[in-house]
């Protein structure tokens, strides 16, 4: 798993993590230790670490493959994305109550982002 891609679904899922999986997964991503630097802080091995690391970032897989809320926010940021575009284009109107329409959704859109 990448490493954005474990910090982005630990951002999402690490609440219902146990501390231990979330300390593992801070010290590894967050801090950016190695696994021997990991084992060294925790007193395991440098084996155990890596087989939480990997039992934990399954764990995470699995929690956004039924739950999906990564995945939706990536699709929820896109569509805001070209609605801001497109609002841009409407923006340039001549007409005045297209302006006014196209900052409206300019504004909707950029609540959908934050």
């Amino acid at each position: 798993m990448e490493a954005v891609e474990t910090v982005l679904l630990f951002d999402y899922y690490g609440r219902m993590l146990t501390d231990k999986q979330k300390e593992y997964l801070d010290l590894r991503y967050n801090q950016d230790l190695s696994l021997g630097e990991i084992a060294e802080i925790m007193c395991v091995s440098r084996q155990a670490v890596f087989d939480n690391l990997t039992r934990t970032e399954a764990l995470l897989r699995r929690m956004e493959e039924n739950i999906g809320c990564v995945k939706r926010d990536i699709a929820v940021r896109k569509a805001a994305r070209e609605i801001l575009e497109a609002a841009a284009v409407l923006d340039a109107s001549s007409d005045p109550a297209v302006s006014a329409l196209a900052r409206r959704i300019t504004a909707a859109a950029q609540g959908l982002e934050e």
